[in-house]
């Protein structure tokens, strides 16, 4: 059969709604066994590398997954918890709480799934879930604030090879960004003021991003801009002065000039230059994961007292907190205007004139 088929489907049963969140990924374990066909999918993506396809499957192949998949399985190890990867436990979460908010306003109309890019539970497998519930109209939010071609980007190329296997097709909303929404700025500063309530400011407020090659900056990818903007207006709420913040990208991979400047090297560089004392926050992840824990949590504290600083932060990400899952959820009811849910249709500023209305 050329096309899939939904095997629980019947005619008579209601629509619903289906919001999809998804996120990067996870292995399954932290070994070396577990990494090597989760590297090998997330860097076989040429969304991830854009690299001739011949001459990066002889390095991938015959160099890195001979290499990479022991060193990233110690790194992770270092990180697991008993529930399993911090990234797929707090997606869960986020997933659990937002169907929680649904629910509570919208009965069984709406239902919910999580997704990771790379790993379990795949794309497909979340939206063979969401139809097998009577799923119709699906809502898919990427949990990466801004956008990228390697992430966002690469979520709905998942999204749209699968759509070519199937019989039926839901009507489908993607949110590609929302880097500079309100109520997510709001979200990050809060998150920083909650942790200027226990500890005293630091010298420098650091902000850190994931990075990218700089070719695909050069190349017309928004992300670069869209996470300065984010480190502005969350600046601005919190009222800070240039200077007393910055904006860096970790997690460079391979000799390729990436987006700057570098994480590491300004945090070795900076106790000589005065800065005594730094809070790292990273706004562009959604959930806790290796890349905030160990990198930023551990290895980047290090580089830092080693060279001469005295006090080094990390504050959390927002993962499954009340003010960010309402956030999301807010984000998520936007998105749905003019869709029916039940007997209704959601429309775009009925509460607003509802709340006008009581005044």
């Amino acid at each position: 059969m050329k096309y899939q088929s939904q095997t629980a489907f019947t005619h008579t049963q209601a629509d619903k709604i289906g919001i999809l969140v998804s996120n990067l990924g996870t292995p399954e374990a932290p070994t070396k066994q577990a990494l090597k066909p989760y590297l090998k999918q997330f860097l076989s993506d040429p969304r991830v590398v854009e690299v001739p396809k011949l001459i990066w499957w002889f390095v991938l192949n015959g160099i890195i997954l001979n290499f990479r998949p022991k060193r990233s399985a110690q790194a992770y190890a270092t990180v697991w918890t008993e529930e399993g990867s911090p990234l797929l436990v707090h997606t869960k979460n986020q997933a659990k709480g937002l169907q929680q908010r649904f629910s509570e306003k919208y009965g069984d109309d709406v239902v919910v799934e999580y997704a990771m890019r790379y790993g379990q539970p795949s794309v497909e497998n979340a939206l063979n879930r969401l139809l097998e519930q009577g799923a119709r109209k699906i809502v898919v939010l990427p949990l990466y604030p801004q956008y990228c071609a390697s992430t966002t980007g690469s979520t709905f190329d998942a999204l749209a090879n699968d759509f070519t296997k199937r019989r039926w097709l839901p009507e489908l909303r993607f949110i590609n960004q929302f880097h500079d929404h309100d109520p997510y700025i709001q979200c990050v500063a809060n998150s920083i003021k909650a942790h200027w309530l226990t500890h005293e400011k630091a010298d420098k407020l650091i902000f850190t991003y994931h990075g990218i090659p700089k070719r695909y900056l050069l190349n017309g990818d928004p992300y670069h801009c869209q996470c300065h903007k984010t480190t502005r207006l969350v600046a601005q709420a919190l009222g800070l002065k240039e200077g007393e913040y910055l904006t860096t990208f970790q997690s460079r991979f391979g000799r390729e000039e990436w987006l700057k400047p570098y994480t590491d090297e300004t945090l070795k560089g900076m106790p000589s230059k005065g800065v005594k004392s730094v809070q790292m926050i990273c706004p562009g992840f959604s959930s806790d994961c290796l890349e905030t824990i160990e990198e930023i949590g551990e290895e980047n504290r290090e580089y830092f007292m080693e060279n001469g600083g005295e006090r080094y932060e990390y504050i959390p990400a927002l993962n499954d907190s009340s003010e960010h899952l309402n956030m999301l959820f807010e984000l998520l009811e936007q998105n749905l205007h003019g869709w029916q849910v039940g007997d209704d249709y959601l429309k775009r500023g009925e509460m607003a004139k509802q709340m006008g209305a009581e005044k």
